[in-house]
């Protein structure tokens, strides 16, 4: 069924359920669910995932919609009309809503803010749409197009594309025809711009998709008729050229969507050019020729449409001609598709191929491009063609039930099975992809050295056994991931868009190439592109002319200056002279050359095609710079016309770095380094992408290139934003066990409930008490489970031991580095907007991955513990059962079986199901999974990729304004492949090609451009040949012969250097005349030392020891001559050479590795070993070669091509020694004839001759590694004999190293004598003695008589005694310490201790006689208020003062449907979770127990029969609909829902089997209709779901909460999203919210609470301020939150209680306590503190009695100390001394203070006070009250003089008189209210502190808590 089409980019009512998930078949009409986000039941971990995603902030949401809407825009028109389709929201699973699309599709978004990138709120401010439009802009006028009009075709396209307000422009209705005129010509003029292919992509849509080119080109072409202005029509012609142009490409980029608009046009044009041309206006013939390929071509694509065949844009058509049938002998090479065709891997496929001339020039120029053309693509496409041919007939031999591929070996091409797309990956170069392969086949292959899966390999994945595949190239590579089965690719263009049509949970078949295709493909585009006429030099290329000319710019002006180049005393001596007067030249020694040097010198400067060859150690590269030099100094000759660059091209990028260096010397400034890993500092400032980010290059960048890299460099963020998302969560997918909670959605709602309840044993839940994790324990992974199943094999420890050992060995390069060094050449070049920041990117994303691995993963196999969730107590794993559980985890991860649908099904008991089963079952949720997630991440994919193309296209131009201004360009020659349009606009005039007999002749060709005019090649025919594939082709099309060789061979002119500097003669001798005719030895060779230790400088060891082969990439390795070609190494650094002058050469890289695992790193680093291909060019003082091949078939591999041969040999300077089987080399004729040579000065046999330096007449025959234990130090067996300085013998073995042994230890005993008792010293010799004698003797200890080994030199008196302590501790128990030692004075010895609180346990003994007590274990025991047993322990509950919390949870049903997650509570408080309530307009976001405001937006349930006329959240006002839905389901058969619902996913057909399953007991009849719960999925029969739904609440729990929502009669989740039942959902809803505010409590009461407790607060702030500043702080913060529970408030007003009394409390004891009482009774205060502030305090029943109990034992406690402070300021403390401790000793008992202790402390008080009373009066307290109360005096008139006796003020209470006190005659009284010196308030009388004399004072009397 196709899927509904929407038209509209904007999203309206009709729409906007797509926000919200809810899809009703293509309908417009909304729904009113209740769900979230368009999916039931997010849980929690999953909401933290959209909570951290949503960290961007709501103006993000905002723009996330926006976005959505213009995606819909312009990408629906992108994808065409007619079968077009447009993906909204989720793409397949369009339901999953724009609640998770603002959540989890953010996840990176929020990661994207916090870094500084753009977030959601900047675009926001931007109001930037998918397309990039932005109301900032700068409009377009008619000067600015017309000056553009006069630019660059590159600038005009980049500009037009970039800008937002050419296409504000493009949408004017009307617009002036000048103006029309003026945008075709500037647009025609864009499109001929050929190296932006991105950019113009982007500018063809624009004007698809603009009014211009629907309405205002129709008026204006429709208007042409009717013009009469004359000279208007005579430019319609150039106009209409234009406007031809521009409908060709668009119609030509986007053929679906857009042939009916440029069909309309065409017509219209026809039209008026029939018109005109009547009239008498002429039109040029290619304006006939572009309307008739128009009309063909429109043609054609309406047939296709017809015939259903014209899908998409993406799909490219052309235009068949008649060369389509012709004989491919015939067709033209261009039209030869790059990549293989299916008919080519299944039909016995010839291509027609002629083979390089090598002896005969060529015809003409087009064959010659078609030759190389044909061979160089059969190079790389045949292995691939015959591998799979041989894999195809492979599987129909053996049948394709079977996988026989996986065992078999292919000759041709690698492949990859299972293979399946991970996660995509945004790169620099644009979209690529993780995919996972099944490993276990690959087993055996070391993926670190393996040429498997290189970067720019070509692989291709097919799914229907090649009968449509698609091609793509490894774009990154790690072996860490390989060995997991993991690889990044990047599929082609034309295979991006076949892979959006394929599902994406397909698995393929990958096969891999053995062909680095990425050089192919440039150098094939290359050739295809090379026009005839551009082809310089086609005179000596083509034709094979030996008559080589010079230069035409020195025909013009041939004086050169070589003053630069010469010797430096000779300088000033050299004059400028004409290069082609060949008398003219100065001496060669005043140059510094040699004979042939000089003559080398000479025909490079002179002739415009110059080819040097130079043999090893000649000096190739010192004359390539001395050239390269003279042509820099006199640059004004071949740069006078234009400015153009020197173009340096090496085959390798150490070449290139070594050339660049070497020019740098004489040319500090100019040089650009493009493309490769460079590893030269010096170049690093002129690589490429160095200057494209300095200073100067931003000041001096054109403006339009900045403005179009900022503005697609922001859509290139919004886009990686969106795609990061999806990928964090793709990849967390598979890296271990998710969550079952993200998987919930996509079991079957049965499953789910079932797995949520685990079998019972015993009556106890499996996995309640063991494993938090259910998905863990289902899948057989809890530790319990996990241990008990059979153990299984797993090489971890191995491998393990393998690593560790792998660590001490030397480092060798990788082979596979060493490649892929040289492939990368996208340094600097086509980059994204990461540039330089790829590394922090990069640890931030792994950052975000961790982030979210936590979040979704039960159990992480990246994690270093196995199980994160899990408590040690809970999860003790060993480390063997902790590898065998992650292999079993990795294993079954990567497996690709699944259940099928059916099966799931069929499945009724999830926990039933074997581990093979269900782990079946859970690759098919997490398929499922990923599918969805895959899905909603396409869209954003193919923007990104678009984005990336422009992004290209404008580095490119950036780059170009760079290489513009160079003096010396440097490529490696696929880098100039690669770049070679960018060569065609830099146009170098001059190119000097090193390495250039390493090169294929096609990669030649393509870095020439037509303005070249010198060619200057250097290399060696003789050294390596270029490489190709296919051995046939090399062999018998000479493909493998280089331009430089070919050309040598047709008697060009060239120059062989004769002179070597390298190699000492014998080894010389090797290469001539065996292979080079003639070579001379320079004088410098013959003054070389002979190799130390070894009779001759020279030799080949013979043996024959069999090689053995390597399983993967076709290798071989000899351990033989491995641990031979070792034992020599070590040998010769033992002949103190040092290891940089040595090298290890081999012919295999399987020997490299097999050397590698010989050489320690201790010994061997610095020692270099490479394969002898990847060491050419380079050369050291010792060489040994390894030459492996030894077999019964006697073949030597390539050991018979004498390039390789002339390599290996020629590396030497001073020694070279090598390893091999000489009988089967010698069938190779080279080989025998340097044997021959050898065995004239017998350098060859089968043993070396080891020669000891020190005894010379000692020799050792060596044809092993074993005979090398003969000379165990590098000299011989001999005693070394040497007398030390100290008078001891060298103990070693003769050694030829050190031998003056200044280096030497002497490991000897010391003999010198330390001291007067003749002890000598105990160290070795070379150690410096002591200053005192440590030798020990026996010495008795004074202080003890114990005898003792002392240090000679040590006073025993001074000597701490080791004898184990005899003294008796005061416990009785022995002392622990020495006996010089202080004795212990905690005894350890663990005895029973009775503690304070009663108890008895086991402890150290020193707590007996300590005042700390060790912390009791003892059970509590104690019945709490709620009922249940305390789990606390004695210490813990502090002997029963105040209890641990109860742990229970509360699971109470809340009245939203949740369960209470509180510990054990009386009330409930309101729930915390985040509110699910939702419809199709908004949902809350509020917590759970808040009150959800009321949607007031209008009803949207409505179908043709019924509407709604009340608003979302009243009951409806219609019933639901009873008419059968007439809708269609996808599988083709009616719907069996009803009218207005959601149709049902099950079909009354296909689905039978559940359809008609007895629930109710109506499902299995023949008209029965069917809902389907939204929240669950659960379908029901119609009738019998409407009267369950009618019913009221019933059973058990409904008793308990009579308020609830509706649920699922199966799974009972509650009833939430359902336009039917929206009535019953808003009124239960509507009840809720009456219940929530309740418990809330009403916001007035609230309000009037909070407004009480702050003046409660307020009026105590003084005292709060002062003793307790941080809870005051607390406390206001709290009162100032905006939303209150009443239950918040309840916490509050308690804590504000205690806090005020505890506050009195400190004051009393800051003012009224002696200082060790107060100091006590401050640390008691701060006990309770600490428990008011407990996190955990909720003042339940418990809580709140055991704070009241204990501050009843405070206010006592403090009583008694205020009682202390005054007697003792009587004197009167020693008298009440025993009642005191009396007292206090109750107050401080252990254990709760009872009601009764109360009333017992209490009546002791009484007592106290009765026999001291606390007055001072005389008098008792009942006697003072009984005075006080007679007086009847308010506080403040009782007053006492100065000695104490007691008077009455009466009135105001203020002294205005005197008078003599009765009992003393002291002055009492006063005046004015001023009491006399000595005179107060007698406050022992009814407390008051002030006289009350006023009101102030009065009110100081009162304690403001009592009003």
């Amino acid at each position: 069924m196709e899927r509904p089409t929407f038209r509209s980019g904007r999203r309206g009512t009709h729409n906007g359920q797509f926000e919200n998930g809810q899809y009703e078949n293509g309908h417009g009409h909304g729904q009113r669910g209740r769900g979230r986000g368009g999916f039931q039941g997010d849980r929690v971990r999953e909401q933290e995932v959209r909570r951290r995603a949503r960290s961007q902030g709501p103006g993000q949401i905002d723009a996330d919609r926006q976005r959505g809407g213009a995606r819909g825009g312009w990408r629906g028109g992108h994808r065409g009309g007619g079968g077009e389709r447009l993906r909204l929201g989720g793409g397949r699973n369009e339901q999953a809503g724009g609640a998770e699309r603002q959540g989890m599709r953010a996840g990176a978004a929020g990661t994207g803010a916090r870094r500084g990138g753009h977030n959601g709120v900047r675009r926001e401010g931007r109001a930037e749409n998918r397309d990039g439009t932005n109301p900032s802009f700068r409009y377009l006028g008619y000067k600015t197009l017309e000056d553009l009009s006069k630019q660059e075709p590159s600038v005009v396209a980049i500009t037009l594309s970039s800008n937002p307000g050419f296409r504000v422009m493009l949408d004017e209705t009307p617009m002036r025809p000048d103006l029309v005129q003026l945008i075709c010509l500037v647009v025609s003029k864009a499109f001929t711009s050929r190296t932006d292919r991105g950019t113009l992509q982007h500018l063809a849509n624009v004007i698809k998709e603009s009014k211009f080119l629907s309405i205002t080109l129709l008026h204006y072409v429709g208007g042409m008729m009717s013009d009469s202005n004359q000279t208007r029509r005579a430019q319609f012609p150039q106009h209409l050229e234009h406007i031809t142009a521009i409908l060709l490409e668009v119609i030509s980029i986007f053929p679906a969507s857009s042939v009916n608009t440029v069909n309309m046009l065409v017509t219209l044009l026809q039209g008026s050019i029939n018109t005109l041309r009547a009239s008498g206006v002429d039109f040029l013939p290619k304006v006939e020729e572009k309307m008739e390929n128009l009309k063909d071509l429109i043609a054609h694509l309406q047939e296709k449409s017809r015939k259903g065949t014209l899908r998409s844009d993406k799909d490219t058509y052309g235009l068949l001609t008649n060369s389509d049938n012709q004989d491919e002998e015939q067709e033209d090479f261009r039209n030869i598709p790059l990549y293989p065709t299916p008919e080519e891997f299944h039909q016995n496929h010839k291509p027609f191929l002629r083979p390089n001339r090598t002896s005969q020039r060529y015809t003409n120029t087009h064959l010659y491009l078609d030759t190389h053309f044909r061979l160089l693509r059969e190079d790389f496409v045949r292995p691939l063609r015959e591998g799979i041919q041989q894999l195809l007939q492979n599987q129909m031999a053996m049948g394709r039930n079977d996988n026989p591929a996986k065992m078999k070996h292919f000759d041709d091409i690698r492949v990859y099975f299972d293979t399946h797309l991970v996660v995509p990956k945004c790169t620099q170069t644009g979209l690529a992809y993780i995919v996972q392969f099944d490993v276990q086949p690959l087993k055996f292959v070391r993926w670190q050295n393996s040429k498997r899966l290189l970067f720019g390999s070509l692989v291709c994945l097919s799914y229907d056994n090649f009968e449509s595949f698609l091609f793509a190239t490894v774009s990154d590579r790690d072996p860490k991931y390989l060995e997991k089965g993991q690889v990044q690719i990047t599929f082609t263009e034309e295979s991006r868009v076949k892979l959006a049509r394929i599902q994406t949970d397909q698995l393929f078949l990958m096969v891999e190439t053995t062909a680095y295709f990425e050089a192919y493909r440039y150098v094939l585009e290359g050739l295809q592109e090379q026009t005839e006429d551009d082809l310089p030099f086609q005179r000596y290329i083509v034709e094979c002319s030996t008559d080589v000319s010079p230069p035409a710019y020195l025909q013009r002006q041939g004086v050169y200056d070589l003053s630069h180049v010469a010797k430096p005393e000779h300088k000033k001596s050299i004059r400028p002279f004409n290069s082609l007067d060949v008398n003219a030249w100065p001496d060669m020694e005043e140059l510094g050359l040699d004979e042939s040097q000089m003559k080398a010198f000479q025909l490079a400067l002179t002739k415009e095609l110059a080819i040097i060859q130079g043999p090893p150690g000649t000096g190739k590269t010192y004359v390539g710079l001395k050239i390269a030099q003279a042509l820099l100094t006199n640059k004004d000759l071949w740069n006078d016309v234009h400015s153009a660059p020197m173009l340096v091209v090496c085959y390798t990028n150490h070449a290139l770095d070594q050339f660049l260096e070497g020019i740098h010397k004489f040319l500090k400034n100019g040089i650009v380094r493009v493309g490769g890993r460079s590893n030269s500092e010096i170049l690093k400032q002129f690589n490429l992408r160095e200057l494209t980010h300095s200073q100067h290059f931003k000041r001096t960048l054109p403006s339009h290139l900045r403005t179009a890299y900022n503005q697609i460099y922001r859509q290139l963020c919004d886009e990686e934003r969106a795609i990061k998302s999806r990928s964090l969560e793709l990849e967390c997918s598979l890296k271990g066990v998710m969550r079952e909670t993200f998987l919930e959605r996509f079991m079957l709602g049965r499953h789910w409930m079932n797995l949520n309840s685990p079998p019972m044993e015993d009556g106890f839940e499996v996995w309640s008490k063991k494993t938090p994790n259910l998905m863990m324990d289902w899948l057989g992974l809890g530790s319990t489970h996990f241990q008990q199943r059979e153990p299984e094999t797993v090489n971890g420890k191995e491998a393990e031991e393998a690593m560790e050992e792998e660590e001490d060995l030397i480092e060798i390069e990788e082979e596979a580095e060493l490649i892929q060094a040289e492939r990368m050449i996208d340094d600097g070049w086509t980059i994204g907007p990461r540039a330089g920041r790829d590394d922090k990117k990069k640890r931030n994303m792994e950052e975000d991955v961790r982030e979210v691995e936590k979040l979704m993963l039960a159990m992480n196999l990246d994690n270093v513990d196995i199980q994160a969730e899990q408590n040690t107590a809970e999860w003790q794993v060993q480390g063997h059962q902790r590898k065998k559980m992650k292999q079993k985890i990795r294993q079954e991860l990567g497996k690709s079986s699944t259940m099928t649908d059916q099966q799931e099904q069929n499945v009724v008991d999830v926990w039933s199901l074997s581990l093979k089963d269900r782990w079946r079952l859970y690759r098919l949720w997490v398929s499922r999974y990923r599918i969805e997630v895959r899905t909603k991440a396409l869209e954003s994919e193919e923007a990104y990729q678009n984005s990336v193309d422009r992004m290209a296209d404008v580095k490119r131009q950036e780059n170009l304004h760079v290489l513009r201004e160079a003096t010396v360009i440097g490529m490696t020659t696929t880098g100039a492949a690669k770049f070679r349009k960018a060569l065609q606009e830099v146009r170098p005039c001059l190119v000097i090609v090193e390495e250039a007999a390493e090169v294929l002749e096609a990669h030649t060709i393509t870095t020439l451009s037509r303005a070249c005019q010198h060619l200057i090649l250097i290399g060696d025919h003789q050294q390596l040949r270029p490489s190709a594939t296919v051995f046939e082709l090399a062999k018998n099309f000479n493909l493998e012969m280089s331009m430089f060789e070919r050309l040598v061979n047709m008697g060009l002119p060239y120059v062989r250097l004769n002179y070597q500097h390298r190699m000492r003669p014998d080894i010389a001798r090797l290469l001539t005349p065996h292979i080079y005719s003639a070579l001379e030895n320079h004088p410098s060779v013959y003054e070389y030392e002979n190799i130390k230790g070894l009779n001759t400088n020279l030799f080949f060891l013979e043996h024959n020891h069999l090689e053995e082969e390597i399983k993967d990439g076709r290798s071989h390795q000899n351990i033989h001559e491995a641990k031979f070609v070792v034992a020599l190494c070590r040998y010769l650094l033992l002949q103190e050479y040092k290891p940089e002058q040595i090298t290890i050469l081999t012919t295999y890289t399987g020997q490299l590795h097999c050397l590698r695992k010989q050489m320690p790193a201790s010994e061997f680093s610095g020692v270099k070993v490479h394969v002898v291909d990847k060491y050419q060019g380079e050369e050291n003082d010792i060489i040994l070669l390894s030459l492996v091949r030894s077999n019964p078939q006697g073949k030597v591999g390539f050991l018979n091509i004498p390039n390789r041969v002339c390599v290996a040999l020629s590396r030497a300077k001073k020694g070279l020694y090598c390893i091999g089987n000489s009988e089967i080399l010698s069938r190779v004729e080279l080989w025998s004839n340097i044997f021959h040579t050898l065995r004239e000065k017998e350098q060859v046999g089968r043993a070396l001759t080891l020669c000891c330096q020190n005894h010379p007449n000692r020799q050792i025959e060596a044809s092993k590694a074993d005979h090398f234990s003969e000379a165990p130090e590098g000299g011989c067996t001999q005693p070394c004999q040497f007398r030390l300085d100290c008078g001891h013998v060298c103990t070693r073995a003769c050694h030829p190293y050190d031998p003056e042994h200044k280096e030497f230890n002497c490991t000897k005993k010391c003999e010198k004598i330390l001291c007067d008792k003749g002890h000598k010293c105990t160290l070795t010799c070379h150690e410096k003695c002591p200053k005192k004698c440590p030798v020990k003797v026996e010495k008795i200890i004074p202080q003890c008589q114990h005898t003792q080994m002392v240090p000679c030199y040590q006073d025993p008196g001074t000597f701490t005694c080791e004898e184990p302590c005899q003294k008796l501790l005061p416990c009785g128990h022995r002392c622990d310490s020495v006996c010089g030692s202080s004795c212990s004075t905690r005894c350890i010895v663990q005895v029973t201790l009775k503690l304070r609180c009663g108890h008895i346990q086991q402890g150290p003994c020193f707590y007996k006689t300590s005042t700390v007590q060790p912390e009791c274990r003892a059970p509590c025991k104690h019945q709490l208020k709620c009922g249940h047993d305390c789990r606390g322990t004695c210490s813990r509950c502090y002997q029963g003062r105040f209890h641990a919390p109860c742990p229970r949870r509360c699971e109470r049903l809340l009245i939203c449907s949740h369960k209470c997650a509180e510990p054990c509570t009386r009330d409930c408080p309101p729930c915390r979770k985040p509110c699910e309530n939702c419809c199709v307009h908004s949902k809350c976001m509020r917590e759970c127990g808040q009150s959800c405001a009321p949607c007031i937006e209008p009803c949207n349930w409505q179908c043709p029969h019924l509407k709604c006329s009340k608003l979302c959240h009243e009951p409806c006002d219609r019933p639901p609909c009873t008419q059968p839905c007439k809708k269609t389901l996808n599988c083709g058969h009616p719907c069996i829902g009803l009218c207005g619902d959601k149709c049902p996913t099950k079909c009354r057909l296909c689905d039978h089997d559940d359809v008609s399953e007895i629930f109710f007991g109506t499902e299995d009849e023949p008209d029965a209709r069917f809902i389907q719960l939204e929240d669950c999925g659960h379908i029901f029969e119609s009738t019998a779901m409407d009267q369950w739904m009618s019913e009221v609440n019933q059973g058990p729990e409904e008793q308990q909460v009579a308020i609830k929502l509706k649920e699922c009669p199966r799974c009972k989740t509650p009833i939430r999203k359902n336009l039917r039942y929206g009535s019953h959902i808003n009124r239960s809803l509507a009840e809720i919210e009456i219940v929530k505010k309740k418990i809330n409590g009403r916001k007035s009461d609230i309000e009037e609470k909070i407004r009480i407790l702050k003046n409660q607060w307020d009026e105590n702030q003084n005292i709060g301020q002062i003793y307790m500043p941080k809870e005051d702080k607390e406390i206001q913060q709290k009162l100032e939150k905006s939303y209150l529970t009443a239950s918040d408030l309840w916490i509050l007003e308690n804590k504000i209680d205690f806090l005020i009394r505890v506050a009195k409390l400190r004051k009393v004891e800051k003012e009224k306590m002696l200082v060790t009482d107060g100091y006590r009774f401050r640390q008691s205060v701060n006990q309770f503190m600490s428990w008011l502030n407990n996190t955990s305090q909720k003042f339940t029943d418990q809580q709140v009695f055991d704070l009241q109990r204990e501050l009843q034992r405070l206010n006592l406690l403090a009583e008694l100390n205020v009682r202390c402070h005054i007697a003792d300021t009587k004197d009167q403390m020693s008298k009440m001394q025993s009642e005191v401790q009396e007292i206090r000793h109750a107050l401080e008992m252990p254990g709760q203070f009872t009601e009764q202790d109360q009333v017992n402390v209490k009546e002791a008080l009484k007592s106290l006070d009765e026999k001291f009373p606390a007055t001072g009066l005389g008098i008792s307290e009942e006697e003072r009250k009984m005075i006080v109360s007679a007086m009847r005096m308010p506080p403040g008139h009782w007053h006492k003089c100065p000695n104490g006796h007691v008077y009455v003020i009466t009135e105001c209470g203020g002294a205005n008189q005197r008078s003599k006190c009765p009992d003393c005659k002291a002055s009492i009284g006063g005046q004015n209210h001023t009491l006399d010196s000595g005179n107060e308030v007698a406050t022992e009388m009814d407390g008051s502190q002030h006289s009350a004399w006023s009101e102030a004072n009065n009110l100081l009397n009162f304690d403001p808590h009592d009003f």
